[in-house]
């Protein structure tokens, strides 16, 4: 089957876990740029990459890319690539543009110019003038970064952290994309106690349970290119049955979040409910200035409220993580890992992260502090939980 090249888009900050994801899938020749990794594939592994990768935002086929200062040139190059092989007649081909620091800098023009290409193009292949886009959807993106453009054609359709568990949102919810990023970054493990003492809706207890039981993030959606002609028919489904069959029902989990908010943990059992993961995940209404754990280790990993998210000042958020780290410092062998906003968070929290990582919540910068747990003592009948990780 004919090769292509396939190019994940993800937030800053998470490329290399993306990266990562795609290699441990069997992909080849695998290469990061900031907020994309593109990679070695064939229009088979376009379903396999929707289905199963979990941090990227969308997967596009990358057609062309290439140096353009004019719009002549960038005419020519874009009416060279055979859009016949993926445009059907009656196709939608809707074209966006974005331009940084270009000499082509007018996205309106851009996008007119392209559109134009594609349509001469179509039009000598189909032998019509017209086209009335009334069937499936084939959305363009013209990128144009430095002069080097990248055109590019997207296979998701719905941004890929609609999982389709999402009953209903609550505040400034966390991406299902950037929680997946979280829970990997950290290393946890499908047999280590985890966590999340403000749950809200239960994005990032939802993300680890799929993760540990081995569910593929796209497994209860449909995505663009499904529907498309030149995919292999059955691939998609193929793709899914196979999903179905490498999902570990016996994994045992021990996931636990609270909030406040009895709301936000009614709306969190619905979404866990709907991901087909409620029974691995206790919530539970509790205020977090009861957070105790008699657990001997483990992994909290929280995104809690900060700045406008929280609706209160600064002495709000200062005295939040201050409880914070009076309730967490003494739980030496647990590991937390902390997303927040706030660039001093290590001084009100009272102690330096082991790792800090600088992350986008939307376009929110953040920083994901670290703090690994010491190994807990060991008895003579107790293997030590980093040991456990080993043996399993």
């Amino acid at each position: 089957m004919k090769k292509i090249r396939l190019v994940a888009t993800t937030a800053f900050g998470i490329e290399a876990i993306a990266a990562q994801e795609i290699k441990n899938l069997g992909f080849e020749n695998v290469v990061t740029e900031n907020g994309r990794v593109i990679y070695d594939s064939d229009l088979i592994g376009i379903a396999k990459s929707n289905l199963w990768l979990r941090t990227p935002d969308r997967i596009y086929i990358l057609l062309d890319s290439f140096i353009a200062k004019s719009f002549e040139d960038l005419f020519n190059k874009i009416n060279n690539i055979p859009w016949e092989n993926y445009i059907e007649e009656d196709g939608e081909f809707p074209v966006n543009a974005k331009s940084v620091k270009s000499e082509l800098f007018s996205l309106s023009d851009i996008q007119s110019i392209s559109k134009k290409a594609i349509v001469n193009r179509l039009s000598d292949h189909y032998k019509v003038q017209w086209f009335n886009e009334t069937g499936n959807k084939f959305s363009v993106v013209v990128a144009i970064l430095k002069d080097k453009v990248s055109v590019l054609l997207d296979t998701s359709g719905d941004a890929l952290h609609k999982r389709g568990y999402r009953a209903q949102g609550n505040i400034a919810p966390l991406k299902e994309t950037l929680a997946a990023a979280l829970v990997l970054i950290s290393r946890w493990k499908p047999q280590i106690q985890l966590i999340d003492p403000m749950c809200g809706s239960g994005t990032l207890l939802i993300e680890a349970a799929l993760i540990g039981k081995n569910i593929a993030p796209g497994l209860n959606r449909k995505f663009v290119s499904e529907y498309w002609k030149c995919i292999p028919v059955g691939v998609y489904d193929k793709i899914r049955e196979e999903a179905h069959s490498m999902i570990d029902n016996e994994k045992e989990l021990a996931l636990e979040g609270y909030d406040i908010d009895p709301r936000a943990i009614r709306v969190a059992i619905e979404n866990a409910e709907l991901a087909g993961v409620k029974d691995n995940i206790h919530f539970q209404a509790r205020d977090f200035k009861d957070f105790s754990t008699n657990k001997k280790n483990g992994y909290i990993i929280i995104n809690p409220p900060y700045g406008e998210r929280l609706g209160g000042g600064i002495d709000e958020v200062k005295e939040l993580y201050r409880e914070m780290g009076r309730k967490f410092s003494p739980l030496t062998t647990w590991s937390k890992y902390i997303i927040t906003s706030y660039e001093d968070f290590e001084v009100e929290y009272g102690q330096k992260a082991t790792k800090n990582r600088k992350l986008y919540n939307g376009r929110i910068k953040t920083y994901y502090y670290q703090y690994y747990g010491e190994r807990p003592k060991r008895t003579n009948k107790e293997i030590p939980w980093q040991e456990k990780e080993k043996v399993n």
